[in-house]
C-alpha cells in the first residue's frame, strides 16, 4: 500500500514536466514552456512497497488550443538501471529524501501493475489519498487466459506509446486525451480491454477518457 506523504518536492512534479513534455513526440502545446495543471489520475499500489506508481492527466494551455496529456510515473529511491533514456528527473521529497522520477511506461514494475490492472487483478487507487480504491477508474478485459506481466518493447508516436506483448497482443496508452464524444466511451474496433478515467479540463468541466485500450494478439 502506497503512503501519500503531505510535504514538499523540489522541484514540484509540474515542474520536472515542464522541461520533459515538450522533448516527447506527443506533446501537443506552443512553442513556449507548457502552463500546466494538474487535472486527474490514479495511481497503483507496487505489491514490494517500493515503487510510486502515478498515472497523472495534466492540462496544457500553452497552445492555441488546451491540450491535455496522461503521464504515467514512476518514483523510485535509486536509479533503475537500463533505464536513463526514460528519466523525467529528480526531486528532493521532504520525507523519502531523493526520488528518481520515470516514465513509466519504460517501468517495468508499472507495466506489470497496469497489465494486472486491465484484468482485474489489482485496484485503482485515490490519486491523492493512502488506502483508497478509486472506483471512477474503470477496465475491462475480455481475453480468456492471464495477461503477461511485461512489455517486449515500448514505442511513442504523435498520439501514444504502444507496449508491445507477447504473441503479437499490444496496449495503447493514450498520451493525447480525447473527451469521449457526448461522455459514452467506445471501444475501438478490434480492442478487447480498456482503462478509462475522469479528468477536469482548463475551465473545470469533467470529462472521461480512454487511457488504454488493449488489442489481441494471436492467441486470443
Amino acid at each position: 500500500m502506497a503512503v501519500i506523504h503531505r510535504t514538499t518536492l523540489k522541484p514540484t512534479k509540474l515542474e520536472l514536466l515542464t522541461a520533459w513534455l515538450p522533448t516527447r513526440p506527443w506533446y501537443a502545446g506552443g512553442p513556449g514552456e507548457p502552463r500546466l495543471s494538474k487535472a486527474g489520475g490514479f495511481r497503483l499500489d507496487d505489491p514490494q512497497g517500493e515503487v510510486g506508481i502515478e498515472f497523472m492527466v495534466a492540462t496544457d494551455t500553452s497552445g492555441t488550443r488546451p491540450a491535455a496529456y496522461l503521464v504515467p510515473l514512476t518514483y523510485r529511491s535509486a536509479p533503475l538501471q537500463g533505464a536513463e533514456h526514460a528519466l523525467v528527473g529528480t526531486m528532493e521529497h521532504g520525507v523519502l529524501g531523493p526520488r528518481w522520477a520515470y516514465d513509466g511506461c519504460h517501468d517495468p514494475v508499472l507495466v506489470a501493475q497496469l497489465l494486472a490492472f486491465v484484468e482485474g487483478g489489482v485496484q485503482a487507487q485515490a490519486q491523492s489519498l493512502t488506502d483508497a480504491p478509486d472506483p471512477d477508474i474503470t477496465h475491462s478485459c475480455t481475453q480468456d487466459g492471464p495477461l503477461p506481466s511485461a512489455a517486449l518493447t515500448v514505442a511513442d508516436d504523435e498520439e501514444g506509446t504502444d507496449l508491445s506483448l507477447p504473441q503479437g497482443a499490444s496496449l495503447r496508452l493514450h498520451r493525447v486525451l480525447r473527451p469521449a464524444p457526448e461522455g459514452e466511451l467506445s471501444l475501438p474496433p478490434g480492442a478487447i480491454g480498456h482503462v478509462a478515467g475522469p479528468w477536469r479540463t482548463p475551465d473545470d468541466a469533467e470529462t472521461e477518457s480512454l487511457f488504454a485500450v488493449l488489442y489481441p494478439g494471436s492467441a486470443t
